[in-house]
């Protein structure tokens, strides 16, 4: 056998052990994520408000606004709605966004270019995944919303890419009968 064989041979190898060990990482990475999304609440001790929260939202809604979560693209229940209301907060009720500013960001999540009331929303520091972002909150009940980006179209430039499990959703009809009736000129004239 000559040297290149030996070099040939050796880089084979070493190309197999990097594929098997890019592969255990990413099976890793799968598992890890699959299991920071179990229900974990047999083993998180409750107050009497989380536990009256656990019992009025889902598991996917407690699970993002609660714990930080984020929904699934593509299959979330607002992502592609277009009727004309107003998208409040699952928890307190508070108004957050308005179908007048909702936009087909294509990234699965229903994303506006502003909120309907910003002083209902916090905007704070997200250090988490690797990356610094924008976390955005509702102020009563401190439920996590989504994220801002500025990736937006005009005139903000601002896309608030929001979780559909964060919020209810409340059609114009039914704005006078929840209690938004002042909302109602917003959606005056148009369709």
């Amino acid at each position: 056998m000559d040297s290149t064989t030996d070099f040939s041979n050796s880089r084979s190898w070493i190309f197999i052990a990097l594929v098997a060990i890019v592969a255990a990482g990413a099976i890793a990475f799968f598992l890890n994520g699959a299991m920071a999304q179990k229900d974990d609440t047999a083993s998180t001790p409750v107050s009497g408000e989380d536990a009256e929260l656990r019992k009025r939202l889902t598991k996917e809604q407690y699970y993002v606004t609660k714990q930080n979560g984020t929904e699934r693209p593509f299959s979330n229940e607002y992502w592609d709605n277009k009727r004309a209301g107003i998208y409040v907060d699952v928890i307190s009720g508070e108004p957050l966004f308005s179908s007048l500013d909702k936009f087909d960001s294509a990234t699965g999540w229903p994303s506006f270019t502003k909120p309907l009331a910003k002083e209902n929303i916090v905007e704070k520091s997200d250090g988490s995944h690797g990356m610094v972002r924008v976390e955005v909150r509702s102020k009563k009940s401190d439920a996590h919303l989504g994220h801002l980006f500025d990736d937006g179209p005009a005139p903000t430039r601002m896309r608030y890419c929001m979780n559909s499990a964060s919020f209810r959703f409340i059609p114009v009809e039914k704005l006078k009968e929840e209690g938004y009736e002042r909302f109602l000129p917003l959606f005056a004239g148009k369709k």
